[in-house]
């Protein structure tokens, strides 16, 4: 979304946009567990479907609030003072970005609940998941990204990924 104008401004993504390795593990590796868990785990599988779908949700919020955010949002401000902060920066939010992330999470709830892979409370649980989630890896970058070699943005999301599926998870928990 405008790559030329981001990239203009210095906050495109490296190498052309084009992905890695390390992405892939970093945004997929949660679903990857639960969905292995899921399958060969004797314990109810629907806690790990819901986990699969809630850390997909959470994932494809993340990447459409950072990716709207960065082209259209107006104002940004820093998650942890509400100082306005130039889009692109690690921990910035906007309204455009937040509301681009809830559809994001909405359509992947919605696909996993069509799909039978998640209730109806579990697509409400994706979508609190994905929020809460999503807000924890905009104070992580605000706060620790960046200040650590090893805290990369492909941590960062295998983190924010993580904390969604355990959100959703420990809330189907908690509601049963």
């Amino acid at each position: 979304v405008r790559k030329a104008e981001k990239e203009a401004m210095g906050i495109a993504e490296a190498r052309g946009g084009a992905r890695g390795p390390e992405n892939v593990w970093g945004s997929a590796a949660v679903a990857a567990l639960c969905a292995i868990l899921a399958v060969y785990s004797p314990w109810d599988s629907s806690i790990f479907k819901l986990g699969f779908a809630a850390s997909l949700a959470t994932k494809l919020s993340d990447t459409m609030a950072s990716e709207i955010g960065k082209a259209y949002g107006k104002t940004t401000y820093l998650i942890t003072s509400m100082q306005l902060v130039p889009p692109g920066t690690e921990g910035a939010v906007s309204l455009e970005g937040t509301l681009a992330g809830v559809v994001g999470s909405a359509v992947l709830g919605l696909y996993a609940l069509f799909m039978g892979l998640v209730s109806p409370l579990g697509l409400g649980l994706c979508l609190v998941a994905a929020a809460v989630a999503t807000t924890a890896e905009s104070v992580i970058g605000a706060t620790v990204q960046g200040k650590y070699p090893w805290m990369t943005n492909e941590v960062v999301n295998f983190i924010n990924t993580a904390i969604g599926a355990a959100v959703a998870m420990g809330g189907l928990v908690a509601l049963r």
